[in-house]
C-alpha cells in the first residue's frame, strides 16, 4: 500500500502534463504518481512517462470512469487527485494531506471559488454555473461546502473504498460531494490559487451539455438520497392543488346542495390520491435508506478493521 499516491487523469494534456507531474514529485517527493490516460491522441503517455510517473490507461471515455478505474486499483493511506491542466497549485497538496493522515479528514476540498477563480477564469458560463451548483448543493443537503466542481481533492483510503462511481462525465465531482455530506463523512477546505489554462490548452468541460447532467445528477442524488424531503414536497403541492379545486366545487355543494362539476371532482380525488401515494412513497424509500445507512456504516467499520492490519503489516515491514 502506499502512503500517498498522487492521481492524475488526463486526456490530451501534453501541453502541462510534465511540469503537473514535476510540481507534484516535488511537492509529495514520497508519493507515488499515477497518470490515468483517457484515450489521447498526443504526446501525452509519452511525455508523462519521461517525467517519470506511472502512466496506465482507461479506454472508456469520460472523467467518471478514469476515477473509477483509479479508485479499484490503487490502495493508499491517501490519495491527492489534481486535474492535468496545471491549473491548481501542487505547493497546497502537503496541508491537505496532513489533513488526511493527521487530522482524520476524509475529502479535503481544494477551495478556487474563495481566491482567484472568479478572476482567473475566462469562461464566465462558468463562473455562473459553479456558483448556481455550490448554492444548490449547500442548501438541498444542509452543508457548507465552498467549492463543488473543483478537481483538486485529497481523499482517505476509507472514502475510496466506499465511494460507488456511478457517474461517467464530469459531474463526478458532484457525485463525490453529495456521497461525502450524506454519509456525515469529514469534509475540510483549503483555499488554493486557481490559475487559468495556458494559452493553447482547451477545457474539456461543455458549459451546458455538462452543466445539465450536473444538475441531474443533483436532483436523482436528492431524490435517492433524501427521499422524505423529495416525495413530501410533491406530496404537499398534489394536496393543495387538489384543495384549491374542491373548495369551489363544496362551497356550490353547500350552496346548492348539488354537485354540479363532476369533471372537477372526480380529477380532485385522483390528485389528492396521487398526493397520499407519494407521501408514502416517501415514507418507505426513507425507511429503507435509512437501512442502507445502517449498512453502509457496518461496511465502513470492516473495511477500517482490514485497513488498520494493512497498515500495521506495513510498519512491521518497514
Amino acid at each position: 500500500m502506499d502512503k500517498i499516491a498522487v492521481l492524475i487523469p488526463c486526456y490530451n494534456e501534453a501541453q502541462t502534463i510534465s511540469k503537473v507531474v514535476s510540481d507534484a514529485r516535488k511537492a509529495l517527493p514520497e508519493a507515488v504518481i499515477y497518470v490515468y490516460d483517457n484515450n489521447s491522441t498526443d504526446d501525452t503517455i509519452k511525455l508523462a512517462t519521461k517525467a517519470g510517473a506511472v502512466v496506465r490507461k482507461e479506454y472508456l471515455q469520460g472523467k467518471g470512469n478514469v476515477i473509477r478505474r483509479m479508485f479499484r486499483e490503487i490502495d493508499a493511506r491517501c490519495y491527492v487527485m489534481v486535474d492535468g491542466d496545471d491549473t491548481y497549485p501542487m505547493e497546497s497538496a502537503p496541508e491537505m494531506v496532513a489533513k488526511v493522515l493527521s487530522h482524520n479528514a476524509d475529502m479535503v476540498v481544494g477551495d478556487r471559488l474563495s481566491s482567484t477563480y472568479f478572476t482567473e477564469n475566462k469562461r464566465p458560463f462558468h463562473n455562473t454555473g459553479n456558483s448556481v451548483v455550490r448554492s444548490a448543493i449547500n442548501r438541498l443537503f444542509n452543508c457548507n461546502i465552498r467549492d463543488i466542481m473543483t478537481g483538486f481533492r485529497a481523499f482517505s483510503y476509507d472514502f475510496v473504498k466506499t465511494f460507488p462511481v456511478l457517474s461517467h462525465g464530469f459531474e463526478i465531482e458532484t457525485e463525490m460531494t453529495i456521497h461525502a455530506v450524506y454519509n456525515n463523512m469529514q469534509i475540510e477546505n483549503v483555499i488554493i490559487e486557481y490559475r487559468d489554462r495556458p494559452e493553447g490548452s482547451s477545457s474539456k468541460l461543455n458549459t451546458f451539455a455538462d452543466g445539465f447532467r450536473v444538475l441531474g445528477t443533483i436532483f436523482n442524488l436528492y431524490r435517492n438520497y433524501r427521499p422524505m424531503q423529495f416525495f413530501g414536497f410533491f406530496s404537499i403541492l398534489l394536496a393543495v392543488v387538489s384543495l384549491v379545486f374542491f373548495v369551489p366545487v363544496f362551497a356550490n355543494y353547500l350552496t346548492t346542495g348539488l354537485v354540479t362539476k363532476f369533471p372537477t371532482l372526480f380529477v380532485c380525488c385522483f390528485v389528492m390520491l396521487a398526493a397520499v401515494m407519494s407521501f408514502f412513497t416517501g415514507l418507505i424509500l426513507s425507511n429503507m435508506e435509512r437501512n442502507n445507512r445502517r449498512q453502509f456504516e457496518v461496511q465502513r467499520n470492516v473495511l477500517n478493521r482490514e485497513y488498520r492490519k494493512e497498515q500495521k503489516r506495513d510498519e512491521e515491514h518497514a
